[in-house]
């Protein structure tokens, strides 16, 4: 069972420290690894341990992935590495304009939810984050993922 998003304004975080990645995303399915691949590096560069920076690229993933599937365009990914709690973290924020409308599901296709391909995402990033939420904004949405640094 996952512990649902909670709706959070920024000022409740900690302040970004002056390492920050931001990345545009490109509405097509390819400007996910894309990005990955630059999160990838900065993470390194930043030296976040690997346990860290693995648990962060799937974040990143699962959040951009959502934003360009199922949220209208334009999209960014924020990575900032703040102090939460004493202790380092890496905040991942995904802002987008909020949800496309939805697509009718076919007559055809028996819809069984073990059988989905989709829907997972938000259970992986709960699993993975000490915090999580999602951020109202007029005419966007951010949802965001904090990590905690570990070895």
């Amino acid at each position: 069972m996952s512990i649902p998003a909670t709706n959070t304004s920024d000022a409740e975080m900690a302040q970004p420290s002056q390492a920050e990645l931001v990345c545009a995303l490109p509405h097509i399915p390819d400007a996910v690894s894309v990005v990955r691949r630059q999160a990838r590096t900065v993470l390194t560069q930043w030296r976040v341990p690997a346990p860290t920076a693995d648990d962060a690229l799937l974040v990143i993933s699962e959040l951009t992935t959502n934003a360009i599937v199922h949220a209208l365009p334009p999209a960014v990914l924020r990575l900032p590495l703040p102090e939460v709690g004493g202790r380092r973290a890496v905040r991942i924020e995904v802002t987008d304009s909020g949800p496309a409308p939805r697509r009718r599901p076919s007559h055809d296709s028996p819809d069984p939810a073990e059988h989905r391909e989709n829907g997972r995402g938000t259970d992986i990033v709960a699993a993975l984050s000490a915090r999580r939420g999602i951020s109202l904004h007029p005419e966007r949405t951010t949802r965001w993922a904090v990590l905690h640094m570990r070895a």
